[in-house]
């Protein structure tokens, strides 16, 4: 009767390890990528800060945390 009831907690024990148990390791990427920086991607849209524009990122200016279109926006902020 022992021997039983000791086989159905093992068995439960495993299903709960298996499927419902998660590592440490997996919570601690899943908050860092929550907290990371935002990933852009190169063909990612952005407004210009001047005139509105939006362009793709790899073909803007970045200047003091804003993106401008062009070096004549980039004029006309400053």
């Amino acid at each position: 009767m022992i021997l039983k009831i000791l086989i159905i907690a093992a068995v439960i024990a495993a299903v709960y390890f298996l499927f419902f148990k998660t590592t440490p390791e997996a919570k601690v990427s899943k908050k860092t990528s929550k907290k990371s920086t935002k990933n852009i991607d190169a063909d990612e849209m952005v407004e210009c800060a001047s005139c509105g524009v939006y362009a793709e990122i790899d073909e803007c200016i970045l200047s003091n945390g804003k993106y401008y279109c062009s070096h004549e926006c980039l004029a006309k902020a400053k």
